[in-house]
């Protein structure tokens, strides 16, 4: 096939969108990238403020003081116990309730669709949703922020249209072979099924491991604190922090930029396993309404 030469505005077009893309690459990169500078410099480099291209008068004091902490552990433990929960059940749910919402044949079909929409549009408040956790007795308990961000309306919509694409007649088959239905949905239609169960376990994970608000909202026990929170703690110290019983003299700003490092690195290890399958899931989840 011969190639189709691109005339002088499209070459133009090509250079300049390049350009922009470069330029926006590096807008979105440098933020991460000053953070990390920060998290190796030394604090008085950090008071100074200014532009960091490198980390000035290296040192891994930071580290040694965030790591050496006795409640950075503890919260690493509790942010991966509710990401990593919190995703299972999130995409169990999620999957259990559109998978029947994308057969034809389901009685109610429209009035639980107008229902879960709703959820989009109006939500109950910051008051009553707090006073449900407490009666339910999750208050000062993770269970509060996995059980509350388990059923995304969202995310069940994206996953029902995915599975109203595969061909029924998968399932007949498997049907008339003697499969229940509980099989079908098990064995045949959730390994078909990778691309879009990856997408919604990367939101939700994303989602979860850096939750914030609720994790403020419901968690009194620095024990039962998760990243986001005690990274909020530590914006919110004195230029001295305690760790582990003695005063050290680094300087807040990098102890903090040291924890935002610290708690990006796991998803940062996650993120390329599942982008394979992230456009490709999304894609064909928004498809077919």
């Amino acid at each position: 096939m011969a190639l189709i030469k691109k005339s002088f505005g499209g070459k133009v077009f090509d250079i300049c969108n390049t350009i922009f893309l470069i330029l926006l690459g590096i807008i979105t990169f440098y933020p991460f990238w000053y953070e990390v500078c920060i998290s190796f410099s030394k604090g008085e480099q950090a008071l100074r403020g200014g532009l960091f291209f490198w980390p000035k008068d290296f040192t891994i004091e930071a580290y040694k003081v965030v790591l050496g902490g006795q409640y950075i552990w503890q919260a690493f433990r509790n942010s991966f116990f509710v990401t990593i929960v919190g995703t299972v059940i999130g995409v169990m749910i999620t999957a259990s309730l559109a998978y029947p919402m994308a057969k034809r044949t389901l009685p109610g079909k429209k009035i639980l669709t107008v229902f879960i929409l709703a959820t989009l549009l109006f939500h109950g408040g910051i008051i009553p949703t707090y006073l449900t956790v407490r009666k339910l007795g999750l208050v000062n308990s993770l269970w509060a922020l996995i059980l509350l961000g388990a059923a995304n309306p969202f995310n069940v919509m994206v996953m029902r249209n995915f599975f109203a694409n595969i061909p029924e007649e998968i399932e007949e088959s498997a049907f008339i072979d003697g499969a229940s239905p509980i099989r079908i949905f098990t064995v045949l239609i959730l390994p078909l099924s990778m691309p879009v169960i990856a997408t919604i376990s990367l939101w939700l994970s994303v989602f979860l491991w850096n939750d914030f608000f609720r994790g403020v909202m419901f968690l009194n026990d620095r024990t039962k604190f998760v990243l986001p929170v005690l990274l909020r703690e530590i914006i919110q110290s004195e230029s001295q922090i305690q760790s582990d019983g003695r005063m050290t003299e680094t300087i807040t700003q990098t102890i903090t930029a040291s924890t935002v490092v610290i708690a990006l690195i796991p998803i940062l290890c996650v993120y390329p396993f599942l982008q394979k399958y992230f456009v490709k899931g999304v894609m064909v989840g928004s498809v077919k309404g």
